[in-house]
């Protein structure tokens, strides 16, 4: 117990009280079909498509806001206990919390890279169901992962009148027409499981 109650794990408690709360709150809103993320992200100014560098490496506008924090917690949390716990064994004290925060915040971080990879991936395909997504007909978005061409579609992120992403498969709706990574688009209708897309002729509704 003098681990967890030691002055030099502090930070570690107030992480673990933190990710509590945030959970319980992000849970209750999900239950309620009200996700604070939701509301997070939409006061959040949008980020660009296909970001690459620590914004891209962390997931962030792939994976909702406040659960990429509640990771990153949880990582800091766990491997902060778990370093204080070594350094007791091996040396009867603790190191001071200043000291332990370090690789705790590195394990934070790295716990959102890997585990926000994993969530992702099943994000887009929880978020996009087949109701939602006749209303996404006529919303703007971008392409953001390959080329779309006649027969060949590509990944696009598209926001609904919520705010929410939404990751879709599209070709263009001129068959002639190659839209590149990048290209500011429309939907404007579904095709079996892909949706047919023009190229966006006011860019700035996006």
């Amino acid at each position: 117990m003098i681990i967890f109650t030691a002055p030099e794990t502090w930070p570690f408690g107030a992480a673990l009280a933190v990710m509590v709360g945030l959970s319980i709150v992000e849970g209750a809103g999900l239950m309620l079909a009200h996700s604070p993320s939701h509301l997070l992200e939409s006061l959040m100014p949008d980020m660009p498509d296909g970001v690459e560098g620590p914004l891209g490496w962390l997931h962030v506008g792939k994976v909702p806001l406040l659960v990429l924090l509640i990771l990153f917690l949880a990582g800091f949390t766990v491997s902060g206990y778990v370093i204080q716990s070594v350094a007791h064994g091996l040396t009867g004290s603790l190191f001071p919390a200043w000291l332990a925060c370090i690789p705790a915040f590195l394990a934070g971080v790295s716990t959102v890279n890997g585990v926000g990879g994993l969530l992702a991936k099943i994000v887009p395909g929880d978020e996009t169901s087949a109701v939602s997504e006749q209303t996404l007909i006529g919303r703007a978005g971008v392409i953001v992962s390959g080329h779309a061409r006649d027969g060949v579609a590509a990944e696009a992120k598209v926001r609904d009148a919520n705010g929410r992403a939404h990751y879709v498969m599209v070709e263009p709706d001129i068959a002639e027409q190659t839209l590149d990574e990048g290209t500011a688009i429309v939907l404007v209708r579904k095709a079996g499981a892909r949706f047919k897309c023009i190229r966006n002729p006011h860019p700035e509704l996006l």
